[in-house]
């Protein structure tokens, strides 16, 4: 074992396991048809109806196939001709092999699979009819294939088999929150579907016996490793996503989405438990198992507890459905002699040529050789699948490591460019900060100055307040001194003339008092007669002149102490004029010293004035500085803004132009009614768009009504543009020819018209009229190429439906009085189980067409009522008109229900004569079913729900469907007793005769399958061409344009 251990170090592959190629092959032509060939009788082995597992070197080379020849052409190919829809099994094995494909096939395989898309929706459908064996779990396979292409088509980003690191993840959602929701939301649906086939696998299982080690069950188990895989990947990203939302958006809002994976976290945990307890799965798969809780999402450090699940798949080892490979390759010779030395090193030399002749060897007999040849094969393919477990191992664990070194390496980058941005920003932040620190200290400097210029001005408004109370009160002092002073003046003048009356008195009594005198004289001296008399008179005299005299000295003590009275007073007015001559001292100094603290606040003001407007004017130049700056910024935004707008609407069209081009676009049809409403919205578009340039041109600040013109013109043209091609498809050759050209050359205008927009040097001339040109040109085409026979005056609509609803119940009526005389007939000619059939058949018809009768009625009350409250001051035709696409409807409606009717008495006819099928009065009764259901929804679309009329309607359909159902069981019925009545006997038949028999009704079988599938593939063209007919008639792509 060591020599051979030694052997195998140094011979890589002594024995390669290749398929034999032809030596010196016949060119590319012989290339490919061996390889298809190879190619089919893989798909062939690994799909087929044998209830076991797809055998993994069968899978594995159609995805080497699909990477040979970078698609899945040959694979569809060889499965389009497999009866996929005939053998639930064989479905069940092509929907694993494909999923294997989407995983690890080619990446053109998803695109090559588009197309059939249709094809497998409707065999889900057609399967989920089944409810037993493989026919559910086919229907939701193929549900999970379908949501897998739609979701990689709408996300590429994401490969097959969904591996992708942390920077990826964020790129495929662009960064934008809205993304990230609804790549989510993609998420949580695509996992809803892996684990409805997860739990119905299971289900389907008999999970009391050991299910995972019998060939069908492993049938049913293989798919969910694919599955396994999926749903890693998924709940892995789906955590990430969450955790990212949480950071951007309120928990309130994101509660369903929490909800939602709660609910799936349930069950992915419940089903990873299950599966890893299966025998099949721990020989192929090591599955993770979840946490014991799920994530919470509303504490952000919860993501760095977060493991996410990885799935092992363990190196290959020799399984049981591995199959010998007995063609092995012709070497070249240096290969054959290499391996002959190697055989000789381990065997001993050979004697003869053939390396292979043991004969001579030992003297061990052949059979001795062969099983030690055979001994040490086995020998050696242990070491080489040990050898390759090893390094499949190591190179799993190299790429893991490599793919965590990345994811790595891409965090420590983002984490350095978002240091580098935060540095970059802290930087910006500190010099605007600086900035305004300088700013502060400015204004409170001149706070500070502008502070204590207003202490310093209400300083001297409060020294200025109490020099003006000082002045107020010595000038009310000098009032008081002035009004005494007056009173003294009062008093002396007074004084001053008691005095004078004084002397006056004195000069009069001295005058009298000589009088006296010079009479006593000259008496004394004339008369000595009458001396004593004299005498007398004289001593009265003398009293007289003594009180006299005592009243003169109290006048004269009197005028003394007036003289000292007067003294004191101007005394005492010298003393008041000194004080008053005092008081105008002060009075003048304190009026100086005013003027001059009134000058010095003057000048303090007029500077703290100078002052303050220098810091207005300083503060102004900087507000228009800061303003002339955030114009600047904003003129550059907005510049920005519009060549970032303009570019996406060049990407828009150009997008669309490429997309024409696309062949996928091909099979893309559209009706020439949309073509025009896309058209004229486009043109309209175009116009306003020009009117915003020109204002745009008159004031460069007029960006903000360019913007969303630009926007919606680049959508509405790229719409267009797609709408025209699609036309072009369903057209003549010419006219879409024509019409190729034109969308083309519109694309190619439209696109130089934005690139003139885009040059700051060509925004002046930049022209759209060639664009609205080409727009009308388009238009005036898909003119030429709307249907013409399909138009009705809008004046006639009001009197078809009117005819047409006359017409079909008198179709009604005419039928039912068919029916009747069909009945006399079979009753008057027919007897027994024919007489019987015959009458129930009618019967049921005959109740058919009075339950019509009563809808049509009914229908025509609730038209009435509905053109009634509906049409107000206009005329019925005018309603109609106006309502062109719902009359038109209930036209389409009542001619369906008229022929249907018409068409099922022609059917009842040739069955009561034996001329006709069964079959064909059941599809009749049906047709009309769904004849009368159009009619109903045409006259309820427009009817008031709480109408009378409308219940009746209602009733009345119902009473249609009962009598439908009666119909068929009727026939159903009538069928099942005739078929009694002509039942074969085998009584009398010989073995051979039966054998005869049994292989001709094989036969019959075969053919009846055949001609069934032609059928039903003729139904449903039939059923796609009277869905266009009837979308072009009635208008639906039209209003889906709307």
């Amino acid at each position: 074992m060591d020599r051979v251990s030694s052997t195998m170090k140094q011979v890589s592959n002594p024995l390669p396991k290749v398929l034999s190629r032809r030596a010196g092959g016949g060119g590319p032509e012989a290339e490919r048809e061996s390889f298809e060939r190879a190619q089919t009788v893989s798909i062939n082995k690994a799909i087929n109806a044998q209830e076991v597992a797809v055998k993994e070197k069968h899978a594995r080379t159609c995805i080497l196939g699909t990477h040979h020849e970078k698609g899945a052409q040959t694979f569809w190919s060889v499965v389009n001709r497999l009866p996929l829809s005939g053998n639930a099994v064989l479905c069940w094995k092509f929907c694993h092999v494909f999923h294997k494909l989407l995983q690890d096939g080619h990446s053109n395989v998803l695109k090559d699979s588009m197309r059939y898309k249709n094809e497998l929706s409707d065999m889900s459908r057609m399967w989920g009819h089944l409810s037993e064996g493989y026919g559910q779990l086919c229907s939701i396979y193929l549900k999970l294939l379908r949501t897998k292409m739609e979701f990689h088509t709408k996300n590429p980003r994401f490969p097959g088999n969904l591996q992708m690191s942390d920077r990826q993840l964020d790129e495929a959602g662009e960064n934008d929150v809205n993304n990230f929701f609804q790549l989510t939301v993609e998420m949580f649906d695509y996992l809803e579907c892996e684990l409805n086939l997860f739990q119905t696998v299971f289900s389907s299982l008999d999970m009391s016996r050991s299910v995972s080690v019998t060939a069908a069950g492993q049938c049913r188990l293989a798919p969910l490793i694919q599955v396994i895989l999926d749903c890693s990947h998924l709940y892995d990203y789906t955590v990430k996503l969450l955790f990212k939302l949480h950071s951007c958006l309120p928990a309130d809002t994101l509660q369903g989405h929490r909800d939602r994976f709660l609910e799936q976290f349930q069950k992915l945990k419940d089903l990873f438990y299950r599966s890893s307890n299966l025998q099949y799965f721990k020989q192929l798969i090591q599955i993770p198992q979840l946490p014991e809780n799920p994530p919470n999402f509303l504490r952000a450090s919860a993501l760095s507890e977060h493991i996410s699940p990885v799935v092992v798949i363990p190196a290959e080892a020799s399984s049981p459905d591995s199959e010998p490979i007995t063609d092995l390759v012709e070497m070249d010779a240096a290969s054959q002699s290499l391996f002959d030395n190697k055989f000789d090193d381990i065997f001993g030399s050979s004697v003869s040529c053939d390396p292979f002749n043991f004969n001579s060897q030992n003297g061990m007999s052949k059979d001795d050789k062969d099983r030690l040849i055979e001994q040490l094969y086995r020998e050696i393919t242990g070491l080489k699948e040990e050898l390759e477990n090893f390094k499949a191992e190591s190179t799993r664990g190299a790429v893991q490591l490599r793919g965590r070194a990345s994811e790595l390496e891409a965090e420590l980058a983002e984490q350095q460019h978002l240091k580098q941005q935060a540095q970059d920003e802290s930087e910006f932040l500190r010099t605007e900060l600086e900035e305004l620190k300088k700013q502060r200290e400015d204004t409170e400097k001149a706070q500070r100055s502008l502070t204590e210029v207003e202490r310093r001005a209400q300083a001297n408004e409060q020294r200025y307040s109490k020099l003006k109370e000082k002045y107020s009160e010595l000038v009310q002092n000098h009032a008081d001194l002035l009004r005494k002073n007056a009173e003294v003046t009062k008093q002396i003048t007074v004084a001053r003339q008691a005095q004078g009356d004084a002397e006056q008195e004195k000069k009069e009594l001295e005058d009298s008092f000589q009088r006296v005198s010079e009479q006593a004289q000259r008496k004394s001296q004339e008369q000595a007669e009458v001396l004593e008399t004299l005498k007398r008179e004289l001593a009265a005299s003398r009293q007289e002149l003594q009180v006299l005299q005592g009243t003169l000295e109290s006048s004269t003590q009197a005028g003394a102490e007036q003289n000292n009275r007067i003294a004191s007073l101007e005394q005492e007015r010298d003393r008041l004029s000194q004080a008053a001559e005092q008081h105008r001292d002060e009075m003048a100094a304190l009026q100086a010293e005013l003027q001059q603290l009134q000058e010095t606040l003057s000048h303090k003001q007029e500077s703290s004035r100078i002052e303050l407007e220098m810091l207005q004017t300083q503060l102004r130049d900087k507000q228009e500085n800061a303003e002339q700056v955030l114009q600047q910024r904003l003129a550059e935004e907005q510049l920005s803004l519009l060549q970032g707008t303009i570019h996406e609407a060049k990407r828009m069209v150009q997008d669309a132009l490429a997309h024409m081009e696309d062949p996928a676009h091909v099979s893309c049809t559209g009706s020439a009614d949309c073509l025009l409403a896309q058209t004229l919205a486009a043109s309209e578009c175009s116009e306003r768009l020009q009117d915003a340039h020109s204002k745009y041109l008159a004031d460069g600040a007029a960006v903000g009504s360019l913007l969303p013109c630009l926007a919606l013109f680049a959508h509405l043209v790229s719409n267009t543009l797609l709408q025209g091609s699609a036309t072009s498809h369903v057209a003549p050759v010419e006219p879409a020819d024509r019409l190729l050209e034109l969308c083309k050359q519109c694309g190619s205008e439209a696109v130089s018209y934005l690139s003139a927009l885009q040059d700051p040097g060509t925004v002046a001339s930049a022209d759209c009229s060639l664009v609205t040109a080409c727009l009308g040109q388009i238009s005036a085409i898909g003119e030429e190429l709307r249907p013409r026979g399909l138009d009705v005056q809008q004046e006639e609509l009001g009197d078809l439906v009117d005819k047409e609803m006359a017409a079909t119940a008198a179709a009604i009526e005419t039928a039912s009085a068919r029916i009747e005389e069909m009945l006399s007939k079979a009753r008057a000619g027919d007897t027994g189980v024919k007489l019987e059939v015959n009458e129930r058949i009618l019967g049921s018809c005959t109740g058919l067409m009075q339950a019509i009768h009563v809808l049509v009625l009914a229908s025509k009350d609730l038209q009435r009522e509905i053109v009634e409250s509906g049409r107000g001051a206009a005329s019925p035709k005018e309603f109609y008109a106006k309502n062109s696409r719902w009359t038109e409807g209930l036209i389409s409606a009542s001619k369906a229900v008229g022929w249907g009717a018409t068409v099922m008495v022609d059917a009842a006819d040739l069955v009561v004569q034996g001329k006709g099928t069964f079959e064909e009065l059941m599809v009749c009764s049906r047709e009309i079913a769904a004849s009368t259901a159009q009619l109903v929804a045409a006259s309820k679309v427009k009817a008031d729900k709480d109408s009378a009329n409308l219940c009746k309607l209602q009733q009345a359909s119902r009473g249609v469907n009962q009598a439908t159902a009666s119909v068929v069981a009727s026939t159903k019925a009538g069928k099942s007793q005739v078929e009694e009545k002509d039942s074969m006997d085998f009584s009398s038949m010989t073995l051979t005769q039966i054998k005869r028999q049994e292989m001709d009704s094989q036969v019959r079988v075969l053919e009846l399958e055949n001609q069934l599938q032609k059928e039903r593939q003729k139904l449903g063209e039939l059923r796609k061409k009277h869905y266009e007919l009837a979308g072009v008639a009635e208008g639906w792509e039209e209003d889906a344009a709307d």
